[in-house]
């Protein structure tokens, strides 16, 4: 049978009551949007977070997309963010009207240089939107030392981060608003779409409300902008707010995975030319996915496919390079860094409820497959 980087059946039939039952809850419950469940969880996680303000929506790039226009992004202005991200970061920034601008990232754990953002900054920058990528988090001191200079505001796209922590604050709590996805992968997954944002600002709460709710603040009458259909489901709701309750354990799963493939790669990467992830000086990391890097990269993956395991590149196209940004003028060899990265990148299997014997299979694999190059 041939192993992927993600799978959920052995968590669902470990959590199947618990999760049927939820289904159940909200079924019984007489209110099938925007009811208790939703209102449940959004208190629930901003009390997990430390926040004062959680808004559900319908998915991660709406949580984006929201996010900047409640904080006050539109058209005409920039977004300063990075390429080496799922594309949903920049259609949401796109989607405001807005425009992205790219910096590169840093070469050793592909998240966003903070020392080239400063120099990005033009008269028309209203955001910054930094990117905490795989499980860990961007500097954010240096952001918030420009933001504070030059008026801007902060999202925090975590969709990768849910329990991350940066010299001990949760990520989504550094910036303005943080942006979160919980679709089936996630740290915090879902069984199907959706999003939140967290913030500390009373009006930006007010304005999430509005806008994931066609703009209204009452039924059938919209005020000021005209917002979106974006509000989290109740079901997915009420399934997130019973596993958030088991959040911390799914990251305690992550890390014992990443430990074992620290413990039986470690030996070779050096020798065999594969780099393993690191973790940043005040960094707390979740793995929400294992990236390892290595200039045969697309060799290893097709030899790995003999041994049963499918492997996965986050991200093999920057989205700088991609023709549906290609209105924004950028071309390959703007972002060295992330170009270099897209080629060489691949993620191993990642999840809590991956066994030993899995874990053992891919790293034997592996060390036999880099043993031939």
């Amino acid at each position: 049978m041939t192993m992927y980087v993600w799978d959920y059946l052995s968590e669902y039939e470990r959590e199947r009551e618990d999760i049927l039952d939820a289904v159940d809850t909200v079924f019984r419950s007489g209110r099938l949007v925007l009811g208790e469940s939703v209102k449940g969880f959004e208190e629930d996680f901003a009390a997990y977070q430390g926040v004062d303000h959680c808004v559900g929506v319908d998915n991660g790039t709406n949580a984006v997309k929201l996010g900047l226009q409640a904080l006050g992004v539109g058209p005409g202005d920039e977004v300063i963010t990075v390429s080496n991200t799922a594309a949903p970061t920049v259609v949401a920034i796109d989607g405001t009207g807005a425009t992205p601008v790219f910096v590169d990232v840093r070469p050793d754990d592909y998240l966003m240089d903070t020392e080239q953002v400063a120099s990005a900054i033009t008269h028309r920058t209203k955001a910054l939107l930094p990117v905490h990528l795989y499980g860990q988090c961007v500097d954010m001191a240096p952001l918030r030392r420009l933001a504070d200079r030059h008026g801007l505001v902060i999202l925090e796209d975590c969709a990768q981060a849910h329990g991350a922590l940066h010299h001990g604050r949760p990520a989504g709590t550094m910036g303005d608003a943080g942006a979160f996805s919980f679709y089936p992968t996630k740290v915090l997954g879902a069984y199907g779409d959706g999003g939140a944002v967290i913030t500390h600002r009373a009006e930006a709460d007010q304005a999430l409300r509005r806008l994931r709710y066609y703009g209204m603040d009452q039924d059938y009458y919209v005020v000021g902008t005209p917002g979106h259909n974006s509000r989290l489901d109740e079901v997915q709701a009420e399934i997130l707010r019973r596993k958030l309750t088991r959040l911390d354990g799914y990251i305690e799963g992550r890390r014992a995975v990443a430990r074992r493939y620290e413990e039986g790669l470690a030996d070779i990467a050096g020798t065999c030319g594969l780099v393993l992830p690191t973790t940043n000086e005040g960094n707390t990391h979740v793995h929400y996915v294992y990236v390892v890097r290595h200039a045969q990269r697309d060799d290893i993956i097709d030899r790995l496919k003999g041994y049963g395991i499918s492997l996965n590149i986050s991200y093999p196209w920057p989205v700088h390079t991609m023709t549906g940004f290609a209105h924004l003028g950028w071309t390959e060899g703007a972002l060295p860094q992330t170009e270099s990265a897209a080629r060489e990148i691949f993620s191993l299997p990642m999840y809590p409820s991956l066994d030993q014997a899995r874990q053992d299979r891919v790293i034997e694999a592996l060390r036999e497959v880099l043993g031939t190059l």
